[in-house]
């Protein structure tokens, strides 16, 4: 967001909820979202001991691994737990200190009874036998416009043609990983991720695909905005709703669409 805002980016891939945060601090050239990528969050929840039949009030007293306050995949964690009666501060004890990189290694190394991972932490941990994957929080939220490509509203006004080709790009992206299976897929990434055998990119892929994370087109629909905005003001993070309007553009996804 910050290349973005400064020029040294035209094209930015990021939370959606970081358009809605620098709406009213950019009003006359605000960024607007024209293609969303993925429409679940990525994160697990990770037990140290297999749980059967897991339920989130199985958290209750419970030490966990979370994120930081106000980022994305602590609010949808937050969520979830209300959603469920619980209540994040009072219920368990959610520790935010750790950096986001190194949970899965203070998981791994004794700290907290659960912790909240992306991939290929999750993975990496099971593989370990270190934590079991006990819930998606991905599922459990709901459809949330978890990334989506944006840009100034003065960008987007001025190279239409341009950003209609990156679309469809992203579009003939999005047909592949329709019409191709977790193992096609995880050959044709395999080289961006090198440090990661072939194996455990299938096991993730596979894990994602599963669970209807990428979307079929990239039109980013109003309900999904609504959901990110009920997650923020649950949050404590919104101060005022924007509307869809403003923030989300469907021209250049509904014509890749087609």
């Amino acid at each position: 967001m910050t290349a973005v805002l400064s020029g040294e980016a035209d094209i930015g891939f990021m939370g959606s909820e970081s358009s809605i945060y620098v709406y009213s601090q950019n009003p006359d050239d605000y960024i607007v979202n024209f293609a969303q990528l993925t429409q679940r969050a990525g994160n697990f929840l990770v037990a140290r001991e297999p749980v059967e039949n897991f339920q989130w009030s199985d958290l209750k007293g419970k030490d966990v691994l979370g994120g930081r306050k106000g980022g994305m995949p602590q609010m949808v964690f937050e969520y979830i737990l209300k959603k469920n009666n619980l209540d994040p501060a009072a219920d368990m004890n959610i520790d935010q200190s750790i950096d986001f990189g190194a949970t899965a290694a203070a998981f791994s190394g004794g700290q907290g009874d659960f912790t909240v991972e992306f991939e290929p932490g999750a993975s990496t941990l099971e593989k370990e036998g270190a934590g079991y994957v006990v819930a998606s929080l991905g599922i459990d939220s709901g459809y949330v416009p978890y990334t989506a490509y944006s840009a100034k509203q003065s960008f987007l006004k001025e190279h239409p043609e341009l950003v209609q080709g990156f679309t469809n790009a992203l579009q003939k992206g999005m047909d592949y990983v329709q019409n191709h299976t977790p193992e096609e897929i995880a050959k044709v990434i395999a080289p961006q991720f090198k440090e990661t055998d072939l194996e455990d990119i299938t096991t993730i892929v596979t894990r994602y695909y599963e669970q209807d994370t990428w979307k079929k087109d990239l039109i980013f629909e109003e309900p999904s905005f609504t959901l990110l905005q009920d997650i923020l003001e649950e949050a404590g993070e919104l101060e005022q709703r924007v509307p869809y309007s403003e923030l989300v553009t469907t021209e250049f996804a509904e014509k890749a669409a087609q």
